[in-house]
């Protein structure tokens, strides 16, 4: 069974579960109004207490069909169905105690629910943060020029001239999808995930990144901020328990790699006016120096016979220790390839993430960009919305998995 379909497979039983568990409570109604003699049930149920059992009955298969549909929000409803099924359970405890079962099944689902997608998840403070960074960074830029090349080293502005930058609006800021799958080590085993990325390039750049990943059939959350000259990042199973809670300088420096890798890869535009001092290797390699907010990192791009960038390879990112609590320096490439038209641009939209370590190069990352835009106001939802026990059915990125 794959993980898409494991998860799945526990959203629906567990909808399953609770909606027959609130067809059951009906069974109290049916008493308490005298509309029938349920051998089941050897207590007596007075008509108030059958109405009882009728709304706790209708909660109930109402958070089940919620849960199973994916509805947002579902752990509203879903805390209410607990309540009142309980209370009603108590009031028959001989007859209807095993449904006690069920209730705390229902919820576990609930308080995992509260987690992932309450005012306090990781994934509501992605949403805020990244809403607050687009709306401070909307509307469209100058339009990028021929002129506004002749600044760049001659590969670098071959490949903006390839991906359609001219003619178009400078980019304040982006709005992307992922999906892929990524591991922490060689021999680890692979998480599958689906992700949403919101950059802006104002005058002090921002990165959020929030990432919904399977491993062992358990959701995962990962969430990267880059915000005020400060990285943090945060990992966490089943959204309850933290595997990982990382800042301070070392994390930003690494962050700071990737922010100038994301403007190259996905923002090609926004290299005019960023702060990189470019130094030209030859017709195929330039090397560029980004400095903000008090950190320099450099990298080196390669560029193909059709001028489009196809690798970005750097030795100033720190690769986390499983906990994140140690960063140790490690060359880091992102080869990149499946040029497509989107957005009305040309963009890569395959790529890898790889580690250089002593002993051998190895991927850790596979990513496929699904769908990206430009200088927007807000984040539109979300392509991955896990409510409870579920999830969105994750797609395997088309690559080549027998290297």
């Amino acid at each position: 069974m794959t993980r898409p379909t494991l998860r799945s497979g526990i959203r629906w039983g567990t909808g399953l579960l609770v909606v027959i568990h609130g067809l059951i409570h009906l069974l109290g109604a049916v008493e308490g109004f005298g509309w029938a003699d349920v051998e089941q049930l050897d207590g007596s149920i007075s008509s108030a207490m059958g109405a009882v059992w009728l709304v706790a009955g209708a909660l109930t298969i109402g958070a089940g069909v919620m849960l199973i549909a994916r509805t947002r929000r579902w752990w509203i409803l879903g805390a209410a169905a607990v309540l009142a099924s309980q209370l009603v359970i108590i009031t028959s405890w001989s007859d209807a105690n095993a449904g006690t079962i069920v209730n705390i099944v229902l919820l576990v689902a609930v308080v995992h629910a509260v987690a992932s997608q309450g005012p306090r998840s990781a994934r509501s403070r992605y949403r805020a943060h990244a809403d607050g960074a687009l709306a401070s960074s909307a509307g469209a830029g100058a339009v990028v020029t021929a002129a506004d090349l002749e600044r760049l080293p001659a590969p670098v502005a071959a490949y903006l001239r390839r991906v359609g930058a001219v003619g178009q609006p400078r980019v304040r800021n982006f709005h992307a999808r992922i999906s892929g799958r990524i591991r922490a080590a060689p021999d680890r085993p692979w998480m599958s995930f689906v992700g949403e990325q919101v950059n802006t390039y104002e005058t002090r750049p921002r990165r959020l990144f929030f990432m919904d990943a399977t491993m062992f059939g358990l959701p995962v959350d990962v969430l990267h901020e880059y915000i005020d000259g400060g990285a943090t990042m945060q990992v966490k199973v089943c959204s309850l328990v933290t595997m990982v809670d990382t800042s301070g300088p070392d994390m930003t420096r690494a962050e700071t790699v990737t922010v100038f890798n994301d403007m190259c890869i996905l923002a090609p535009a926004a290299l005019i006016d960023a702060p990189v001092t470019w130094t030209t290797i030859d017709h195929h390699h330039v090397s560029g120096t980004f400095t903000v907010e008090g950190h320099t990192v450099s990298a080196e791009l390669t560029f193909d016979d059709d001028d489009q960038l196809v690798d970005f390879v750097s030795d100033d990112r720190l690769a986390a220790s499983a906990d994140g609590s140690t960063f140790t320096p490690q060359r880091w490439s992102t080869p990149i390839s499946g040029y497509a038209d989107i957005a009305s641009r040309r963009l890569a939209t395959v790529g890898e993430g790889r580690w250089h370590p002593d002993e051998g190069a190895y991927t850790y990352l596979e990513f496929h960009l699904d769908d990206i835009a430009y200088n927007v106001e807000t984040s539109t939802p979300s392509p991955v919305h896990r409510f409870g026990l579920s999830s969105l059915a994750r797609r395997e990125p088309e690559m080549d998995h027998g290297r």
